[in-house]
């Protein structure tokens, strides 16, 4: 049987079919030399896989020759844009096996793939198709060798192709400067292909690093990292590379830098911050979590339905707010309900643990629970409290008691100008959906609508603020991302000058490893780039809290943050609503289009001036 033709050999230092003697014995020479440098292997590798001419099967049967497995959340490929002009960058940790592992990623996705790569893969003839092959070398010919591949990149991506990229041009190695190993900077070309075709950009991180070897040779010399790549490709032989994939950066978030320097930076700073530690903690994690346990007391036994229901069966029929279905919003006051008070600081401490939250008493309830108004959702079908919010009427509040008988009290130093600015006004907290409900975002519009209801029949609140939480299930990171961005966005910088925190938040830049300093404080100006970068952070990909998106979604501002050492070191920001800064199609929504219109024309004979003012932003 006739055996099949051997390809061109690729990774031979004497590439002759026929040598003669003297190259023979230059062969037998060399052979020791292929065999360290890895470039025998990586020979023997391609001639398995030279039969193959689709390059995305190449790609497949390379990985599976090599063994190499791909470790990444399945959820994550959906964020790859099916079509469309899209770029794709990438940190280059390992200098050949990622390309394989990206490109082979990507055309599972779409087949319009293209890679701007090293010239030299041309040599490989499955990947010819694939390739926008550049001169990374930097020679003195090769800023004009490389006009022609970036015109075919601006075209290719201009069209709704993809485009992966690896802006560094070159492989990580360790910075002596930085004491740390990553990418050298990266070039600008990638921001001109982006801007040119007003592109999308998907980040993608590659957990890894070459051998201590590698980036000691290069410290000697950099080429000699070049002439050991073959080598550290074959050392990822069975082994597992994680990867992050982000979610796309939509143009509209990247117009905004003129400059191709910042631009660069700010995608290098998206790419590197799905690497960085979530947590940076002396504690052991499980000691502490033991520890934490220990100090909780059970969480105290449900009350007894039937109880409950004849509770609320003698409430006046003016306190129930809302109905739906078998779901109804009441508001009372803790002695028209003593039982059911108990059970909603039941199912607080149990949704707030869930959270690594909650008091770690049998029952989250507190001196203030006595004269606040408890808001509720009650399902009568299943006779069950489905979820909560306490309100306190700052007029009524402050003329009985003081500063001193509002919650917010106990995180915040207030001034009195600070509610004289605010006027009759609604402090909210201690807000729930039991977890059962939590599947579904419209037991929280419920409440939400029960709290319109409550509004819409005493006008005089406008005002409604509190605190909201963000909890230690968020990475360090997370927290400080936002908390810095919704404080350095907020228009309400007068009201935050008449407040202080008591014990403040850090809120330091965090120094994303990888990035330079000049990338420490990006500033992200829209909410919504906040919670994509929060999701690539996330390892479960989980937004912002949902409680802190209801209180944007209606024009609410933060004001400041603050540790709550009292419940479980949660961070507190504390927000300010002005509903009639909130646009008329969201107040609608939950107050109804008569409630809403009777609240303003309140408003407007309360204070004439404000008719024109409200006008316009409803509009």
């Amino acid at each position: 049987m006739k055996q099949p033709t051997p390809a061109k050999k690729i990774f031979s230092l004497i590439s002759s079919e026929t040598p003669t003697f003297p190259q023979k014995i230059l062969k037998a020479m060399t052979r020791p030399v292929e065999y360290f440098f890895g470039l025998s292997g990586c020979e023997d590798i391609y001639q398995r896989l030279a039969h193959v001419k689709d390059p995305h099967r190449f790609m497949q049967q390379c990985l599976e020759v090599m063994n190499v497995r791909i470790d990444f959340d399945p959820q994550d490929k959906a964020k790859i844009p099916p079509k469309g002009p899209c770029v794709v960058v990438s940190n280059h940790p390992f200098g050949a096996i990622e390309g394989i592992i990206l490109a082979d990623l990507l055309l599972s996705v779409r087949p319009d793939v293209k890679i701007v790569a090293n010239f030299l893969l041309n040599r490989i003839p499955p990947l010819r198709p694939l390739l926008i092959g550049v001169d990374p070398f930097e020679r003195a010919d090769s800023a004009k060798s490389n006009v022609g591949p970036l015109r075919a990149a601006m075209r290719w991506v201009k069209q709704g192709g993809m485009l992966l990229v690896f802006p560094a041009g070159e492989v990580s190695h360790y910075r002596i400067s930085r004491r740390e190993v990553a990418d050298p900077l990266w070039n600008n070309t990638v921001a001109r292909i982006v801007r040119h075709a007003q592109a999308a950009v998907v980040p993608i991180f590659l957990r890894g690093r070459n051998s201590t070897l590698f980036h000691a040779a290069g410290m000697v010399h950099p080429r000699l990292r070049t002439v050991l790549l073959p080598r550290e490709m074959l050392k990822k032989k069975g082994k597992c590379i994680r990867l992050k994939i982000g979610n796309p950066i939509s143009y509209r978030w990247l117009r905004r830098y003129n400059d191709e320097r910042r631009l660069m930076e700010y995608l290098r700073w998206r790419t590197y911050i799905m690497g960085h530690p979530r947590k940076r903690s002396l504690r052991i994690p499980a000691v502490a979590s033991m520890a934490a346990t220990h100090r909780q007391k059970p969480v105290a036994g449900a009350q007894d339905p039937q109880v409950l229901r004849r509770e609320l069966e003698q409430l006046p029929a003016g306190q129930l707010l809302v109905q739906s279905g078998p779901f109804c919003v009441w508001y009372a006051r803790a002695p028209q309900i003593p039982h059911v008070l108990l059970e909603l600081g039941r199912l607080r401490e149990i949704t707030f643990r869930l959270a690594n939250e909650g008091s770690g008493k049998p029952l989250d309830l507190d001196r203030f629970d006595r004269y606040y108004l408890h808001l509720f959702i009650w399902n009568e079908a299943s006779e069950e409290i489905v979820g909560a919010y306490r309100l306190g009427q700052t007029d009524a509040i402050l003329a009985e008691i003081g500063r001193k008988g509002l919650y917010t009290s106990t995180l915040f130093h207030s001034r009195m100008d600070f509610f004289k600015r605010l006027g009759p006004s609604l402090e909210m907290g201690r807000s729930f959906i039991r977890p059962e409900y939590q599947k579904s975002y419209s037991s929280l519009l419920l409440l939400w609508r029960g709290i319109g209801a409550f509004v819409t029949r005493h006008p005089q609140y406008r005002m409604l603020f509190g605190p909201v939480s963000i909890s230690r299930d968020y990475s360090d990171l997370s927290r400080r991302l936002m908390a810095t961005t919704l404080l350095r966005n907020s228009q309400a910088s007068e009201l935050a000058l008449m407040v202080r925190p008591k014990k403040p938040a850090r809120l330091k830049p965090i120094r994303i490893c990888g990035c330079d300093r000049t990338t420490h404080d990006v500033q992200l100006e829209d909410f919504k780039e906040v919670c994509a970068v929060v999701s690539d952070i996330e390892i479960q990909q989980k937004d912002v809290p949902v409680l802190l998106r209801q209180y944007l979604n209606l024009g609410g501002q933060l004001l400041s943050f603050n540790i709550d050492k009292l419940f479980s070191n949660v961070m507190d920001g504390l927000i300010v609503v002005d509903l009639l800064r909130t646009d008329r199609k969201t107040l609608t929504r939950y107050l109804g289009a008569e409630g809403a219109a009777a609240f303003l024309e309140y408003q407007y004979r309360q204070s004439p001036k404000l008719r024109g003012s409200a006008l316009e932003t409803m509009a």
